[in-house]
């Protein structure tokens, strides 16, 4: 009976519905990526993140600034800082699901960055800065949200917010059901 229940555990595992409690949204967004990465769109797929206001969602307490993207055409990018502007490039580069993101001041760069693209749909925008951030003391992952939907959010609830794209998807309920299924009739032929 017990390899039984191990046997269950391992397989429905995955498809737990709970989030765990987390410290950092590095921990949270370690747990949930793997989980709705398959619902991502592509850095090629602009329509998702162009002309889009993506408010940066950080865990860090401290900060009360509200630090405001805005993604252009021709690589232009506007960042507005509790609504004071500055201006700054972004590249895609080709054939490829990177991005370097250069923040400048009176046309110098002062800030250039290399990432990876981590998830993107319409209401988030998350880039895993390359490298290893954590021995840095860094946060490793640069988490946008559209305005509209994480305004009034905490980040636990934006978090929260993100994995329900796993939770409510109807390919994860249909395989649910299989697995379900599955499960059912393991056990009604280890009791015949």
């Amino acid at each position: 009976m017990a390899i039984e229940n191990k046997f269950l555990d391992s397989i429905t595992k995955p498809f737990n519905l709970e989030l765990p409690e987390a410290d950092t949204m590095d921990e949270y967004l370690d747990f949930i990526l793997p989980a709705v990465r398959p619902w991502s769109e592509d850095l090629r797929e602009e329509e998702f993140y162009i002309d889009t206001r993506w408010l940066e969602i950080r865990d860090n307490d401290d900060s009360l600034e509200s630090i405001l993207f805005i993604f252009r055409a021709e690589e232009e990018m506007l960042i507005s800082i509790d609504g004071n502007i500055s201006r700054g490039v972004w590249r895609r580069l080709e054939k490829s699901n990177t991005v370097i993101i250069e923040q400048t001041v009176d046309g110098s760069i002062v800030k250039s960055e290399l990432y990876d693209l981590a998830f993107l749909n319409k209401d988030f925008f998350i880039l895993l800065k390359h490298g290893d951030q954590k021995r840095k003391g860094k946060n490793k992952y640069f988490v946008l949200g559209r305005e509209a939907v994480v305004k009034k959010l905490e980040w636990r609830e934006v978090m929260e917010l993100l994995f329900n794209r796993y939770r409510n998807n109807s390919q994860f309920m249909t395989m649910s059901a299989v697995i379900v299924l599955i499960i059912v009739a393991f056990i009604l032929f280890s009791i015949l």
